[in-house]
């Protein structure tokens, strides 16, 4: 726990970069797209498993930015950043595949996208979501929507970088009681 007067924030490591290459080239870390990038969601921390797609033969992994702690948005640049060592587990999942990077934590579902238009990557995280939900569940699209509308909750990742990030969050509950 930093405290200041008279603010206090409290600590939970994170990793704002995750995210496989695309194409021939090796990750890199200040972008963002349907590989991953600089995320920067503070939800993201250990215990989530992060799904990415993999777009070609031998994509490599690369996290790293670690912080202690920030805020939705990033609004001015920084978090609290800090040096973070981790271990990470890959799988390669064929049995999936997601356009762009998705999450999951022991309460929610979550998709992210990224535009250099906020809108835009507003409505890509939704129509993210509404394709998870009706993977998980028997629910009509339209019915999905309206369940978004009423147990979403649709968030600034960043707005600091060219491309904005936008995350969609919604409790597992909502779909599984």
């Amino acid at each position: 726990m930093i405290q200041a007067t008279p603010a206090s924030v409290a600590l939970t490591d994170s990793h704002g970069h995750k995210h496989t290459s695309h194409g021939h080239s090796k990750p890199a870390t200040g972008e963002k797209a349907h590989h991953g990038g600089n995320m920067d969601i503070k939800e993201l921390v250990p215990g989530t498993t992060l799904y990415l797609p993999v777009f070609n033969e031998g994509a490599q992994f690369s996290a790293g930015d670690g912080h202690d702690a920030q805020g939705d948005g990033e609004v001015c640049v920084t978090a609290i950043e800090t040096c973070l060592s981790a271990t990470f587990e890959l799988h390669i999942r064929k049995d999936m595949s997601p356009n762009s990077p998705r999450a999951e934590t022991p309460s929610h579902y979550i998709t992210m996208a990224f535009d250099p238009i906020l809108d835009e990557a507003a409505k890509q995280a939704l129509r993210d979501i509404l394709v998870l939900i009706q993977e998980k569940t028997n629910l009509s699209k339209e019915d999905a929507y309206t369940l978004c509308s009423i147990a979403g909750d649709l968030h600034v990742s960043q707005i600091v970088n060219q491309h904005k990030g936008v995350h969609m969050m919604l409790a597992k509950s909502a779909l599984h009681g």
